[in-house]
């Protein structure tokens, strides 16, 4: 098939849409801020919507890496996005929310975990904040396994498994998350401290040891059922989760 020529029109629209951020291993392409309405709990809420590539070649010719992706079937991967809410560059307080990807959660409403409720209480409470950003993390399915691995896992955990052992039954590690692409976007839209919304003290501390400077932490608990509620004492009992006085989910 012949390959369309790109149009220099939108590639003049798209120019100053498009940031490059440099990486050790290479670059993130962040394009955005797209205008984005959300209905958030029947109201409609106007977010600031960015989504960013992470690609091997470094270059700010980006005729270049778009006329590549009409050859590459990005339907198949997965891209990551960040929403963010009011003056997120230069507001004094902005509230953020590192999200992994949760097929299950997020987009049926499982309740086996606790991911959809996360998803958008932690939006709800950026809006009440006044700003923020809410980083949707592709490739952190399951913890970092894949959906895939994690229909298996969920087998495995109805047979007697908790979300750890099913983990490592499987050849993983219990949470193969990484957060340093999420870090240097972040790095790039916003300069001042964050508070960060999270119970998994992994995340803080990849914040911080990246120079990022954190002014303080919500907990994110809630939405627990008799569906979930092991699931919630393993996250806290073996994967180190913070149990904050007065939002523990455990009776």
């Amino acid at each position: 098939m012949e390959k369309t020529k790109l149009n220099k029109d939108a590639l003049a629209v798209l120019h100053n849409k498009i940031q490059l951020i440099t990486t050790d291993s290479g670059a993130i392409y962040l394009v955005g801020p797209i205008r984005l309405p959300v209905n958030l709990y029947g109201e409609t809420v106007i977010f600031e919507w960015y989504s960013w590539l992470n690609c091997k070649d470094v270059t700010e010719n980006f005729e270049e890496v778009i006329e590549k992706l009409s050859s590459i079937n990005l339907a198949e991967l997965q891209q990551s996005s960040v929403l963010t809410y009011g003056d997120f560059s230069y507001g004094e307080e902005a509230l953020i929310r590192m999200h992994s990807i949760c097929h299950t959660g997020d987009i049926f409403g499982s309740k086996r975990c606790d991911c959809g409720y996360q998803l958008k209480h932690s939006m709800k409470a950026i809006v009440e904040h006044g700003t923020g950003a809410l980083f949707y993390l592709a490739n952190h399915e399951g913890r970092g396994i894949g959906l895939f691995s994690k229909a298996m896992a969920y087998i495995l955990q109805e047979n007697g498994y908790d979300t750890v052992d099913a983990n490592e039954s499987l050849g993983f590690v219990d949470d193969a998350r990484n957060y340093d692409d999420a870090i240097s976007v972040l790095k790039a839209l916003r300069q001042k401290p964050v508070t960060v919304m999270t119970n998994n003290p992994k995340k803080l501390e990849a914040l911080k040891n990246s120079g990022l400077v954190v002014s303080g932490r919500e907990p994110l608990w809630g939405d627990k059922s008799e569906f979930n509620e092991s699931y919630l004492q393993t996250k806290i009992q073996r994967s180190g989760h913070i149990e904050d006085q007065g939002t523990c989910p455990i009776d």
